[in-house]
Parts: C-alpha cells; structure tokens; sequence
C-alpha cells in the first residue's frame, strides 16, 4: 500500500472465476419459483434458458458489460470458465471457438486480462447424455475439447494479456476416465487447471455413488491435484480433504457473493488455510460485481461459520486486511497463470467510507467497509430518482 495525498494505492484486484455470461440474468431469478422449492437446481434451470439462448454477438455484448463493470470496481485480471462452445443442439460452429474469440475480445476490449478456462464437459450425470442447453458444453470426444484448446491457445501465443487454460468442469459432468488424461495433458503444457469442486451435496454424493469417492479424492487419485490446480468453492469438503488440496499446493477459489446468492453454504476456510491450500476469489455468476465484498467475504463467513471473530491471521505478522488484499490480488492473479497483479488500483481517500479513520488503519477501512465507488475512475453515485 503506497498513500498519496489524495489516493492509496494497491496492487489491483483479480476475480478467478466468471461466468460473464450469467451477468444477463441479474435480476432475473430473485422470485419464488411455482414449486417453491427454491435452490441451486432452479436456479441453474433459469441460467440453462439464458445459455440456450446465446450467440456470438450476444455472449460478446454481455461479457463487455460484465467486465466494464469489473474494471470499474478494481479488476485487472479476470478467470473466464467458458463452457458454452457450439450451436443450440450441440453441433460446433464452423469456427469452433468463435464463443471463446468474442469472450477474450470483449475482456481485452475493456482493458482487462484473461485467462480463458476453456471448459471440458461431456454429460449430464453418470451414464446420462447431455441434456438440453447442456448439448451446448459437451464435446463428442476428450480429444475434441483439448484440440480446441490447442487452437486457442496457438491464437494467443505470445499476447501477453491472455492466458489459456483448461476446466473440467465438474466430476458429474466429465467421465472419471477423462480426469487423468486432463492432468497430464495440463502438465505437459503448464496450463491451469479449473474444476468446480464439491459446491453441492448432491454432486458429492453421485460421485461416491459412482466411484466410491468423494469428489477431492477422486481428484487425488487420478493425479490431477497439483500448484496449478485450482478448487472452485471447494464447499462441502470433509475433514481430511482441505488436507489433500493444502498437500499439493492447490488454489480453492472461493465466491462468496454467488455462494450466498445460491444458498451453497460456507466452506470451512480456517481448515483450508491451516492445511496450506492456497486461497482467491471469484465474481462467478455476477449477481452483484463487489470484489471487495467478495474478498472480505472470505473471512465474513468464516464468522458466521464459527460464530467469533477476526479469524483470519495473515502470515510474518500480516493483518487481516493485508491478508484478504493478498487473497482477492495476488492469489487470484496466481490462480489465472499470470506472475503478477498487472498494475495498481487507486482508491480515493476522501471517500465518505474512510472518513475518520486513521491512517494506520485505512486498509482496514478499505477492506471490511470499501466498495467499488471508492475506486478512482469508477462510476460516481447516482442520486436519488427524479420524482
């Protein structure tokens, strides 16, 4: 942190998971639905109805919305976990990763950096083909997505700004079979890899049904736990499993704006941290775009989890400000492949949040009371509507 006479500087932030697509549902799945039964599974349901129905103009003019706003929130560097790739019904484009091109444009159009997480998925569930808007993720063949990852990452050889990865995307969506080949092909090649890892019961249990293992577990057994492993909300793990992630190195990225707008529930951050995984920070479904509220998030929950407070010890004497800034900056920037944060944000000092607070303390006050409006070069407030 440097501080000026009108600003303090910081490294700038990162987000490590986005779906920036899902930013066209805002407002859009925030009433009960006629069952009542409100949940993640209706709401993926809603989100399904908005992917089915994209183009490459379409997921282009969003994903430029999703990133304007991140930019003016302190976003430098953004994780894209893209998995919608062909046509409705599921038959490729003849460019097959025109989606993918208008994604990374629209991230670079708007002044940020990408890692594009290109998605390998491949049914609906143990022995289910794919269904619906699902037809849209699923390649006919492993070696299918990974060429398309070839072709990406051969399009962006050399842009510094750009990174690409590869994401299988869950252990219900891609076959037990394919996760080895995954890992290797990611370690021969230095990707990251991305997966979503333990968010619901649900997937937790069709996994020990169909392998006779947990979905960390299984990760561990087919090789595929490593440095450039990245755990996307790493939910509901069991006792001994943060302890499998903190053993390789691995990054768990945690969303808590999306957790708690699905109701996914709080990991158990303390044992994460205490077992060595190491920690970031994703938007994911862009309900709200606060990366402040998601990185404090981080430690909020851990509150409400364990009902005490200030939980979070930063190492070599860091506070917990220090420490959470490390989580949504560096790590995250770590998690998308790329050195370094990429720049600094300025936060203006004469935001009405930090009036009063000391000097010594202003980190505190930006991590724990800050908002994107305190970012210099975002969007002033608005005033109340005209009446």
């Amino acid at each position: 942190m440097r501080l000026t006479e009108r600003a303090i500087e910081l490294p700038a932030l990162a987000s490590a998971h986005s779906h920036a697509f899902q930013r066209g549902m805002r407002g859009e799945a925030q009433r009960p639905g006629p069952s009542g039964a409100d949940d993640f599974w209706s709401w993926r349901s809603a989100m399904y109805a908005l992917a089915e129905s994209l183009t490459p103009e379409s997921i282009h003019a969003i994903s430029k919305v999703a990133y304007r706003e991140l930019r003016a929130a302190g976003v430098r560097t953004v994780g894209e976990f893209h998995y919608v790739h062909h046509q409705p019904g599921g038959a490729p484009y003849a460019d097959r990763t025109v989606l993918a091109d208008a994604v990374i444009e629209a991230a670079r159009e708007e002044g940020l950096r990408i890692a594009l997480l290109r998605v390998v998925y491949a049914r609906a569930g143990a022995g289910r083909a794919p269904e619906g808007a699902q037809r849209r993720f699923s390649d006919a063949s492993l070696d299918a997505a990974l060429a398309d990852v070839e072709a990406l990452r051969a399009r962006y050889a050399g842009r510094e700004d750009v990174r690409v990865g590869v994401a299988p995307h869950s252990v219900r969506a891609v076959p037990p079979a394919w996760l080895g080949e995954i890992a290797r092909y990611a370690a021969e090649r230095g990707l990251m890899v991305h997966m979503h890892v333990a968010e619901q019961p649900a997937e937790i249990e069709a996994c020990l049904a169909e392998t006779g293992r947990r979905p960390v577990e299984l990760l561990a057994e087919r090789g595929v736990l490593g440095e450039r492993f990245v755990a996307v909300h790493a939910t509901h793990l069991a006792p001994h499993e943060p302890a499998l992630l903190g053993a390789a190195r691995a990054f768990a990225c945690l969303c808590p704006t999306t957790e708690r707008d699905l109701g996914d529930g709080l990991p158990d951050v303390g044992a994460l941290r205490a077992a060595g995984a190491r920690l970031c920070v994703g938007i994911d479904s862009h309900v709200i775009t606060d990366p402040f509220e998601d990185m404090r998030g981080v430690e909020l929950g851990e509150r409400l989890r364990t009902g005490r407070r200030v939980t979070l010890r930063g190492e070599g004497g860091a506070t917990p400000a220090e420490a959470l800034w490390e989580i949504g900056s560096q790590r995250g920037a770590e998690a998308c492949g790329f050195a370094d944060p990429g720049g600094s944000i300025s936060v203006r000092r004469d935001a009405p949040a930090l009036a009063m607070v000391r000097e010594e303390r202003l980190l505190d006050a930006v991590v724990y009371s800050g908002s994107p409006s305190m970012v210099e070069g975002s969007p002033a407030p608005s005033g109340p509507p005209a009446h």
